[in-house]
């Protein structure tokens, strides 16, 4: 396996390409980031359609042989676009973005409106700068850099822009067993992950599961005078927080009995790792604007990473209860809440899901019977990180941004990748990041540094060559 000096010295012309396309980089994600392609109940169909139509667009201009929309019911489209190297037997690589965003919250809040893209500071702030229409650019400027120097890329490629990752990917299964064959792999590549800081590279190698439920209480089916009749009728917002806060303890742990006896133990050199990445608390704090006062949660006996990567978490993402602001003296006829819980791995969301409605449904705050309603449900997902792609992977990381790239987890999730590896076997999944600790990805004021997206496209780049020699390396030692 070449080194990643070589590795760059080899494909200088490809690098050199992508430096000088970059004005391309950034209109092209400052196109897709106009286009409002929220997925979910709160998306439009006909942005996620223009938004489908315009990936499948910019994919032929980077020098894809073919693209085309994706279609199963009930679903927003998804982009497959396909690139053949010039060796019939080279390998295939899937390369996975997903197109759909994140609703913008208070669009007031933003400094600029979230889907115009907008320049400030080195940075391009707007709704899926970074997660995840940087990787789509990512992925293409790679493809138009080969098509440019070379003629075709040095693997097969095939391109997977998917539509509804943002909700749990509900409908990935039906893609996959309607276009099974186009999507088959020999190793999968994704740009939508963190970065440890702005200008380290950093290849996931652990992402958390997640299920989620929404918890509603009634006890009337209209508000009542809170003078008239408090005390009697139960104060449905009351018992709800009762029901939430039975959930975690007082570190904030999740408390549900039973909910973590299927999570994978920590091992002894997993454990070093976590303490060799030198965790900063103050850095940490800084990052989230979290108060000085405010103690980190979780179980303080773990290691603030292990909470963060590999321990379960709950958080009550959503509430419906009257707004502070033109509150009446007013009992509600009823409250409702979404939770949601990323698992650590080895836990089975099937599982989770069971024990978290168990626990739901069997309390009764205040003599209230919850009702509960099951949500998303994706698996946590870990990686082999000896794997020679893997290892090929963090060589071309390296070449691309001029420093080791480190191997680290994340508290997120991508619901897709249990599910494909599941039918096309335990393919290497190779996973590079794109935002970095100040991105705000889900958040107000979203952002993606524009010298990380550079290198990002010169990651992938050099990710195509080295992950082809990598596979064809192990294909041939395990030929008799």
């Amino acid at each position: 396996m070449a080194n990643a000096h070589e590795l760059a010295r080899e494909h200088a012309d490809v690098l050199a390409a992508i430096d000088q396309d970059q004005a391309w980089q950034r209109r092209a994600l400052a196109d897709l980031v106009a286009i409002p392609s929220v997925s979910g109940d709160e998306g439009d169909p006909q942005a996620l359609r223009a938004s489908a139509e315009a990936v499948a667009a910019l994919a032929r201009s980077a020098g894809a042989d073919a693209a085309t929309l994706l279609e199963v019911d009930d679903a927003p489209p998804a982009v497959l676009a396909t690139a053949r190297a010039e060796r019939p037997t080279a390998p295939t690589l899937l390369l996975y973005a997903h197109h759909d965003v994140q609703p913008p919250g208070d669009e007031a809040a933003w400094t600029a409106p979230p889907f115009a893209a907008t320049e400030r500071d080195g940075r391009l702030y707007g709704r899926g700068t970074a997660d995840d229409k940087a990787g789509i650019v990512a992925h293409l400027a790679a493809l138009a850099a080969w098509r440019h120097t070379r003629g075709a890329p040095p693997c097969h490629v095939a391109l997977l822009v998917e539509g509804e990752e943002e909700v749990g990917s509900p409908h990935f299964g039906d893609l996959l067993d309607a276009h099974a064959e186009a999507l088959a792999a020999d190793a999968v590549a994704v740009v939508d992950t963190l970065n440890w800081r702005v200008g380290q590279p950093t290849l996931t190698t652990s992402l958390r599961g997640l299920v989620d439920a929404t918890v509603e209480l009634e006890v009337a089916d209209h508000a009542l005078h809170s003078g008239l009749y408090g005390g009697p009728v139960p104060d449905v917002v009351s018992a709800l927080a009762r029901l939430l806060a039975s959930c975690v303890d007082e570190h904030g742990a999740v408390a549900i009995p039973g909910f973590a006896d299927d999570l994978a133990p920590l091992g002894d050199a997993e454990r070093q790792a976590l303490e060799d990445l030198a965790f900063d608390a103050d850095a940490f704090r800084a990052e989230t604007g979290l108060r000085a006062d405010v103690p980190l949660a979780g179980d303080p006996a773990a290691h603030p990473l292990e909470r963060l990567w590999r321990r379960p978490h709950l958080t009550v993402t959503g509430l419906d209860a009257p707004a502070v602001e033109g509150a009446a003296n007013a009992l509600q006829p009823r409250a409702r809440a979404r939770v949601s819980i990323r698992l650590g791995p080895g836990q089975d969301p099937a599982r989770a899901q069971r024990v978290l409605h168990d626990w739901l449904a069997g309390q009764a705050p205040l003599g209230l019977r919850p009702r509960v309603t099951l949500g998303a449900a994706a698996s946590p997902f870990v990686v082999e990180a000896d794997h020679p792609a893997v290892r090929a992977a963090a060589q071309a990381l390296e070449g691309a941004y001029g420093v080791p790239a480190l191997l680290a987890g994340i508290g997120g999730t991508i619901p897709f990748l249990e599910p494909l590896t599941r039918r096309h076997g335990a393919v290497p999944v190779l996973m590079a990041g794109i935002e970095d600790p100040d991105t705000r990805a889900h958040g107000i004021d979203e952002s993606v540094h524009l010298g990380d997206l550079h290198r990002a496209c010169r990651g992938q780049a050099l990710l195509l060559p080295a992950v082809a020699a990598a596979l064809a390396d192990a294909s041939d030692e395990e030929r008799p």
